[in-house]
């Protein structure tokens, strides 16, 4: 087993007192969400746009850049054969091209279609400029996704990065609540959230349903979330543009950029979970009760 293959989909236990690397600023991170155009089946021009959204992002000195799912290939396909058509492995030599315009010190999370022998993943890789810290493959599939996809074996990922420790999650994963719960239970600092979500119907003035439900999981968990959406259209699928990044009490802090969205988190207010003086969001949870 390699050092990436443990850390795939593995949820470790949560550290006490950690604290971001001396260069990070004591009031948090700048993330950034970040949603290039994405070519359905066109992996070496998703790559490059991918590659040039990072290098654009680097100018603003983000610690964390999160882009969508499925970022190197697309969402809509129309079978199995066309999604293993846009694959590629973890050893594949164009992930060096992106890894060597991440800044030093900045951690990125991409979706892709992952490639590993006979099965296909909907998967996340973790990197640096340096390493691949983890990949994430999605346990929870949507729609046709079923048809397309093995399932992964864990419910999101929690793996040590420069500034902390960072969640991954995919798409309709967040729509578990167990699912940010348990990552903010093994001591996630904040959630990175490559989504593709389909536009649907809602009532004027309101926010996607996926939304707010990424909202109420991060004032539930005190647990920012870092969620780089889709826009646009593919194959007749209209995409809701939801690219957003939400602090630990479950406020919109950044959306809908042009350039992505961009905000800083304090990782302080993150990691407190006293909520009042008598008291704290996880010790006072009656797990017996549940």
């Amino acid at each position: 087993m390699t050092e990436n293959e443990g850390a795939r989909g593995a949820i470790r236990p949560s550290r006490s007192g950690v604290s971001a690397s001396a260069s990070t600023p004591a009031d948090g991170i700048r993330a950034i969400a970040l949603s290039p155009e994405i070519v359905l089946g066109d992996v070496d021009g998703n790559l490059a746009r991918i590659r040039d959204a990072i290098s654009a992002a680097a100018l603003r000195q983000p610690r964390l850049m999160v882009l969508p799912e499925l970022a190197t290939s697309g969402y809509v396909f129309a079978d199995r054969e066309e999604a293993a058509s846009a694959s590629i492995d973890v050893d594949d030599t164009r992930w060096a091209a992106v890894q060597e315009v991440i800044p030093e010190g900045a951690v990125v999370v991409v979706g892709y279609a992952e490639r590993a022998g006979e099965r296909l993943f909907n998967t996340a890789a973790v990197l640096t400029r340096d390493a691949r810290l983890a990949d994430y493959r999605k346990s929870h599939l949507w729609a046709a996704e079923t048809l397309l996809f093995d399932r992964g074996t864990e419910a999101g990922l929690v793996v040590d990065v420069p500034f902390g420790r960072l969640g991954v999650a995919l798409c309709y994963d967040n729509e578990f609540p167990e699912v940010p719960r348990r990552i903010a239970l093994a001591g996630a600092d904040v959630l990175a959230l490559p989504v593709n979500w389909p536009l649907v119907p809602r009532p004027h003035g309101e926010h996607a349903p996926e939304l707010i439900q990424a909202m109420a999981a991060a004032r539930s968990s005190r647990l920012p979330v870092v969620i780089a959406d889709r826009w646009g259209s593919e194959r007749g699928v209209d995409w809701t543009d939801g690219t957003a990044i939400i602090d630990e009490q479950g406020w919109i802090i950044s959306f809908r950029a042009v350039m992505g969205a961009t905000a800083q988190l304090s990782l302080a207010a993150a990691r407190d979970k006293a909520l009042a003086p008598h008291n704290h969001l996880f010790d006072d949870r009656r797990v017996e009760l549940y």
